[in-house]
Parts: C-alpha cells; structure tokens; sequence
C-alpha cells in the first residue's frame, strides 16, 4: 500500500511536469512578443505607404515583411509544438481555442500585404487588420498567463503581458500619429482616440511595474530619457491640441515615426529583458523541484517498513509545525523518520496554500481583461452586434465619458440584471 510519503513523492513529479510545461508555454509567449514587435514595425511602415500613395517606406517595408514571415514561421512551429506534447496545459482548452483564432490573422497575411503594396487599401483598413491579429496573438499571452500555476512564474507573465500590451498600445499611437501627420489633418475624433490611447498604455506601465522584478523595471526607467521624452510630448502637443481642421506639417511625420519607434525598440530590449528572466525562472524552479524529488525519492528507499498504528496515531496528532532539518535520514523506519516525513508533509501543504493565495493575488490582475470580455459578450447578445463593434463602442463610451475601459465594462454588467432574459448566448 502507498505511503503518505509515496503520495508525496507522486505530487513533486506532477509539480515539476507542470512547471515543464510552463517552460514551454513560456518560450511560446516570447516567441509570440518577437512577432509581435515585428508586425507593430510593419504596420506603421505600411501606414506611412499608404497615406504617402507609395512614395516614402517602400525599400523598408520588403525588409520588414521579410522578417515578419521569419517570426511568423517560428510562432506557427511554437503553436505545433504545443499541440504535439503529450501533456497540455491546464487552461489548454481556453488556450488552443485562442491559437485557433489567430491562425487565420496568419493566413490571411499574404493577402493584406499584396493589397498594401498594391495600395487598394486606405490606413485605416491596413491598420485595422494588423491590430485584430495583433490583439488575438495578445490574447494567447493572456491565456499563458492565466493558466500559470507557479505564482512567481504567473507574475512575471503578468507583468510581460501588460508590458506588451502597453507596447502594443504605443504602437497604435505611432501609427495613428503616423497618419495624422502623413496626411497632414488631424480632426476631433482622432484626437480624442489618440488620448485614450495615451492614457490606456500609461495604465498598462503601472500593472507592468507593480508585477514585475527590480531589473526590467529599472531597464524601462533607463530607456526613456528626458530629451526623447519631451520630442515625443512635443509632438503629441502640435496634432492633439491643434483644433480640429488645422493643417499639420507633413514634414513632421518622419520625425513622429523615428521618435516613436526608439522608444518602441526600447521596449523591445524591456520584452526582451522580462524573457531572459522567464526562462531562468523557469530553469531554477524545475531544478528545485528535481533536488526536491530526489530527497524524497531517496528516503522513500529507506522507508521499507512503516511504524504501527499506535505510533502512527500518536505521530499524527503530535506532528510539529516547524520545517524539516535538513539532516541526512536514518538508514530503518522508526521514530524520527516519520516525524520527519510528517513534517514535509505539512511544509508541503503550507507551501501549496500560500502558493494558491499569491496566484489569487496575482490573477486579480488579470480580472480587468475578463470583465471587459463578459461586457462585450452583454453587448454582442444585446445589441446584436459583432465583437469589434462591441469593443468600440466601449472604448468610445470611455472616451466621451473620460472614464477607464474597465470602469465602463462595470457598469454594463451592472445592467445585466436589467436586460430581457430571453437574449440567445
């Protein structure tokens, strides 16, 4: 019959099959950030393109798209690779349901770039397109990090995800700057788009800093010095405060975009920064675990006999709370062995709960992103509507009421009770 010991033993092996699978559930999400950075890249060029009819970014755009299709291949073998394990992550379900949505985005790349070149398209399109494929590669992110069950790994891929998510965020701003400038107006409506988008990335720097370890975070203090900082402020004062209507200098696009993109690349370096820290996280927690189960294993070879039920009875009910000394075990089955297995059973136990209460901790900061989801599920039910035009008429709620996307996405859930209940899921 299996010890208590044995059950031990057979829960490190589990720990340590999960956190093999973290690791490459990890290497899949900074595979993903790569490509991510590439298509934010390609999408501005693209802009610039099409708002200039073809005259400006055309040598930049071939070698761009060139790596984009690199990092692209890589992801689409990530994605397999996953797939083809035999263990699947916990949240695989949430997770492969995510890949699944963004094959297609991958797929219809080609397409969208030979309308780019062939300039059938206008900014808005092109730029439209990138962010949902975008967005959905964000969202497997999201999935990784939700799905994490180590809390110290969980809240590095919190604070990546909202760092790329931030990233991401900035890379609407380069491209609606972009537009802005290239065309040479700006109007209301883009304006006030440009400030939310300001706002929503300065939200997503904090969730990044308060998540994250010391060295990033002082890395992305570092990459933005008070002169780039004041160009780029200088910038967004001419196209956001000009009222709406007033010529802008087309001359200025070039240096939006140069701007826009070290600051960007920098973030790069931050992503970059936050994976070197993953893996090794990952590599030092497994490398634990092993020396962990090894100790165990090697005592459980010990313990050929248990003790009788009366010592076992008086054990169990006088088993201390203090953690196992780190001792070499006695070669028979007595007294003190079971104290000690009684304790490492109980270590085991406090470590597991306090595990389960940081990942709670931690996971509330993933809550903001499933609120605004349910809230755009009410609105599509409701209003009949698709998801995008879900998402926008939130953000432009937002907007107008000069309120956060999640304060809004509260208030519609709010009204949920208030709605026929005869709506179809």
């Amino acid at each position: 019959m299996k010890t208590g010991l044995g059950f031990l033993v057979s829960a490190l092996r589990c720990e340590i099959d999960e956190l093999e699978q973290l690791a490459h559930t990890c290497a899949l999400v900074v595979t993903i950030g790569r490509l991510v950075h590439a298509l934010q890249r390609e999408r501005g060029i693209s802009n610039v393109l099409l708002v200039s009819g073809g005259m400006r970014f055309a040598a930049q755009r071939a070698t761009q798209v060139a790596e984009s299709q690199a990092l692209a291949q890589a992801v689409r073998e990530a994605f397999d690779a996953l797939d083809s394990q035999g263990r699947r992550p916990g949240n695989g379900a949430r997770l492969f349901s995510r890949i699944a949505w963004v094959l297609p985005g991958l797929n219809a790349l080609p397409e969208l770039r030979h309308r780019v070149g062939a300039l059938s398209l206008d900014a808005a399109a092109s730029t439209t397109a990138f962010s949902k494929l975008i967005a959905g590669l964000l969202a497997v992110v999201f999935e990784a990090a939700d799905g994490a069950t180590n809390p110290e790994i969980s809240r590095r891929l919190v604070a990546m995800f909202n760092f790329m998510q931030g990233k991401e965020l900035a890379g609407q701003e380069r491209a609606c700057g972009a537009s802005a400038f290239a065309s040479g107006r700006n109007d209301s409506a883009r304006q006030q788009q440009w400030l939310h988008l300001i706002d929503s990335q300065e939200h997503c720097f904090e969730l990044f800093a308060e998540f994250s370890d010391a060295g990033p975070a002082e890395l992305w203090r570092s990459i933005q010095p008070p002169a780039q900082m004041a160009e780029l402020e200088r910038l967004r004062r001419i196209a956001c405060a000009a009222p709406s209507g007033v010529a802008l200098d087309t001359e200025l696009s070039q240096s939006w975009f140069d701007c826009c993109t070290r600051r960007i690349d920098g973030m790069q370096a931050v992503e970059e920064r936050l994976a070197t820290a993953l893996r090794e996280l990952c590599e030092q927690k497994t490398a634990q675990a092993r020396a962990e189960l090894q100790a165990h294993e090697a005592l459980l070879g010990s313990a050929a006999d248990g003790p009788d039920a009366a010592q076992a009875f008086s054990l169990f009910l006088e088993a201390p709370a203090t953690a196992v000394e780190a001792t070499p075990a006695p070669a028979t089955y007595g007294r003190q062995l079971e104290r000690s297995i009684l304790d490492m059973v109980q270590e085991q136990s406090r470590r597991l709960q306090a595990m389960s209460d940081e990942l709670d901790t931690v996971r509330a900061a993933l809550n903001e992103r499933k609120l605004v989801e349910r809230a755009k599920g009410l609105l599509m039910a409701h209003r009949r509507i698709s998801e995008e035009e879900a998402h926008k008429m939130l953000r432009q709620t937002a907007m107008n009421q000069n309120r956060r996307l999640i304060e809004v996405a509260e208030s519609v859930l709010t009204m949920a009770e208030l709605l026929p209940s005869d709506i179809p899921r």
